[in-house]
């Protein structure tokens, strides 16, 4: 189940609010308390997973024919009669800040706060705005509880929502239990996609000391004009999975990982949405602070390789092969395919579009990923985000 809400006005400023409602959801209802609520779905045999954030709430299940209407039951007086009990706020907003403070001082958080800042194009309140560490907590501290109850009044409902059940169950009757529970359940705010725009963002190189940890992190990124839709999709997706989206045989980890042995894990990847532009490449590794000129000179050698040499037939057959072969396994299960049919219905689409895009991913030829990766990837527009314990690795080599 998917329950979209909210649009890019009505939102601002309630990003932390309505992350708050969404995690609190399970904790209590007008009838249960949130031990009687675990017990319930341990009866019934149901794995349940419910989430929110400012403008979405998700619903996972997995249960028995049998149990599936009672569990339904469930899932609707959870969302529509949550209590937000008091104590259960007051926990969860003392346990979001002990884990935001602890991520303090870790070379992950902090070279993914400044990547984020360096990217970000929205104004502070924009739910698309990303928050510093700092302004993070801040605004932990601000949410209030009658601010999460009034966030689940005014804008939770199923105005804007997808249910997909895949397995053994009786159709007609969960549709009109569905009916019952959620057709009049409207939001009354309005409601609109949420799309992030495409930007052309100057290269940066960036380097944070974390003292005294022993690891050291290595982000890189990219913009690129481009989503699902794109001609040039396939292509690029398949040049991103030679260049680092496999564990040992991509060109970095054979680079970087095998060959040099500067770290410990590497990998890279593309991310493209469904419908804005917003798409982006990026590469991370994690390695010894000692390694850190090295591996950054690896990896923008393996680049210019890429944009100057490309790839081989070979390693484009294997990539689109091994591609094929996870999306075959991706829908081997009732839940994937589950989650595949909400997204698609949300995106007016269908395995139709899975199946055209798979086949053109299976007739790629060398010539169209090369050309893709030379078109997309422009090594000097590469921003880089370093964070470790550099100086005592310094100090210890002299």
């Amino acid at each position: 189940m998917i329950f979209r809400f909210g649009d890019e006005n009505n939102l601002k400023g309630l990003r932390d609010v309505g992350g708050f409602a969404g995690r609190l959801l399970m904790r209590g209802t007008a009838k249960r308390t949130r031990q009687q609520i675990q017990d319930e779905f341990d009866r019934l045999k149901a794995q349940v997973f419910i989430s929110g954030a400012a403008n979405a709430a998700f619903v996972n299940i997995e249960t028995t024919r049998a149990n599936l209407p009672e569990v339904i039951d469930l899932i609707a007086e959870i969302l529509k009669e949550p209590s937000f009990p008091e104590n259960e706020f007051d926990t969860m907003k003392v346990q979001t800040l002990t884990n935001l403070e602890a991520n303090r001082s870790e070379p992950s958080q902090i070279a993914n706060e400044a990547m984020s800042k360096h990217f970000n194009r929205y104004p502070k309140g924009d739910i698309r705005y990303a928050p510093s560490l700092d302004e993070n907590i801040e605004a932990t501290n601000q949410v209030t509880l009658e601010a999460v109850r009034a966030f689940h009044k005014d804008f939770y409902g199923a105005s804007n929502a997808y249910v997909s059940i895949v397995g053994d169950f009786d159709p007609e009757s969960i549709s009109k239990q569905l009916d019952r529970h959620f057709r009049s359940w409207k939001s009354s705010k309005s409601y609109a996609r949420i799309l992030s725009d495409h930007y052309e963002i100057p290269a940066a190189n960036e380097t944070f000391e974390t003292p005294d940890k022993a690891n050291a992190v290595f982000l890189a990124r990219v913009n690129v004009k481009m989503n699902t839709d794109n001609p040039d999709y396939p292509a690029l997706q398949i040049a991103s999975s030679i260049i680092g989206g496999g564990f040992l045989n991509s060109r970095l980890a054979t680079r970087i990982r095998q060959q040099d042995g500067l770290s410990y894990g590497v990998g890279a990847g593309l991310q493209t949405p469904a419908l804005s532009e917003s798409g982006y490449l990026f590469a991370q590794a994690i390695y010894a602070p000692e390694n850190r000129d090295r591996l950054e000179a690896a990896f923008r050698e393996e680049i210019e390789k890429v944009v100057k040499d490309g790839f081989t037939a070979e390693e484009v057959a294997s990539a689109k092969q091994g591609y094929l072969l996870d999306q075959q396994r991706q829908r081997a299960t009732d839940l994937s395919i589950a989650s595949a049919w909400t997204t698609f219905m949300d995106l007016d689409r269908t395995f139709e579009w899975t199946a055209d895009l798979e086949k053109r991913i299976g007739a790629l030829t060398v010539e169209q990923v090369n050309a893709a990766a030379r078109k997309y990837i422009t090594p000097a527009k590469i921003s880089v985000f370093k964070a470790g314990d550099f100086a005592k690795a310094k100090a210890a080599g002299q």
